[in-house]
């Protein structure tokens, strides 16, 4: 059996050009004791995995030259040499790579279950980017009832269900998105209470028209000038949540740094980076709760699916000009 597998073949300046990887067809190796093969159906396309490529101190080493491509994903057992908790016809995901299988032994692997929810869910809503929307803005941002809460990145992967944990919460929640139509996606599918679109407004006069009295809690993905704005209009006690800086990632010159900073000063307020790794000890306790949500009605999944791993290029710059809306996922088995 060969496997695809994209390749990592050189460290970016900018925007990835296809030939930062390379797709190769390589054999399957034997299992050794306790290992086990895991045909995999989808991976996770995060912009997160653009810092990953950078040689440079980080929560997470680098991709390495000549390695897999690093992703989430999940996938379907098909062999197993004698693995203490896994048998074949198992469904996992783990750290799999962008690759049509993967040998393991089965430690960072959590069990799924297909019959619950769709797979991608679980890299998705049920995955990471669900839990870092959970654990963000509930832990890190400790909403309450009537907080006015604003997310920058709305109609993305993480955003999306921040928001909607927020209304559900009992926050007035504005959204920041790109474009009319995501607008209006926030509004009329997600329940958010309005939308600012950043692409056609002044940031500045938006913010002063939805948020006259101020923000509570603003739940970062983007950076740069839209981070700038938000400062402006904090409330006291105000908590501000850095979970990603898209803006800034493919950037060839040094990272735009906030220039109101002193809002914090001035109203008490915090600022607060969110790594979800740091809560993997509640992940099951939180994919119940947004599994109940899911099940309720209260909270709405979506997520963007592409199909073959030869598309891995063209699908991850999605993540950077926004033609996407919810979760981007890229579909690697062949049928």
């Amino acid at each position: 059996m060969m496997n695809k597998q994209l390749i990592f073949k050189k460290r970016p300046v900018g925007l990835p050009a296809s030939d930062t990887w390379e797709l190769q067809s390589n054999p399957i190796p034997e299992l050794k004791e306790g290992e086990v093969l895991i045909q995999q159906h989808y991976v996770s396309l995060d912009p997160a995995m653009r810092g990953w490529m950078n040689d440079a101190k980080s929560y997470i080493e680098p991709i390495q030259i000549d390695d897999v491509m690093r992703a989430g994903s999940v996938g379907k057992v098909i062999k197993v040499n004698n693995h203490p908790k896994y048998k074949e016809g198992d469904y996992l995901t783990g750290w799999g790579g962008v690759q049509q299988y993967v040998v393991t032994n089965g430690e960072n692997w959590y069990p799924v279950d297909p019959n619950l929810a769709p797979l991608p869910m679980y890299i998705g809503t049920l995955g990471m980017p669900g839990m870092t929307a959970y654990f963000g803005i509930l832990e890190a941002g400790k909403i309450k009832e009537g907080d006015i809460v604003l997310v920058s990145g709305a109609a993305g992967a993480v955003g999306s269900i921040v928001g909607q944990i927020a209304k559900i919460k009992g926050c007035r929640v504005i959204g920041i998105a790109g474009g009319k139509e995501k607008c209006k996606y926030l509004i009329d599918e997600l329940g958010f209470d309005s939308a600012i679109d950043y692409k056609s407004e002044n940031i500045y006069e938006a913010l002063k028209r939805e948020c006259p009295k101020g923000l509570d809690v603003y739940f970062d993905n983007v950076g740069g000038e839209i981070l700038d704005a938000a400062l402006s209009r904090l409330r006291l006690n105000a908590r501000v949540i850095i979970c990603g800086a898209i803006s800034q990632y493919n950037n060839k010159e040094a990272i735009k740094g906030p220039v109101n900073y002193l809002s914090l000063l001035v109203n008490r307020a915090t600022m607060q980076g969110i790594l979800v790794m740091d809560y993997a000890k509640d992940y099951a306790k939180a994919a119940m709760q947004m599994g109940g949500w899911i099940a309720q009605g209260k909270l709405k999944s979506k997520e963007d699916i592409y199909d073959g791993i030869e598309n891995f290029h063209e699908t991850f710059l999605r993540l950077f000009s926004g033609d996407k809306k919810g979760k981007l996922v890229l579909k690697v088995i062949e049928e």
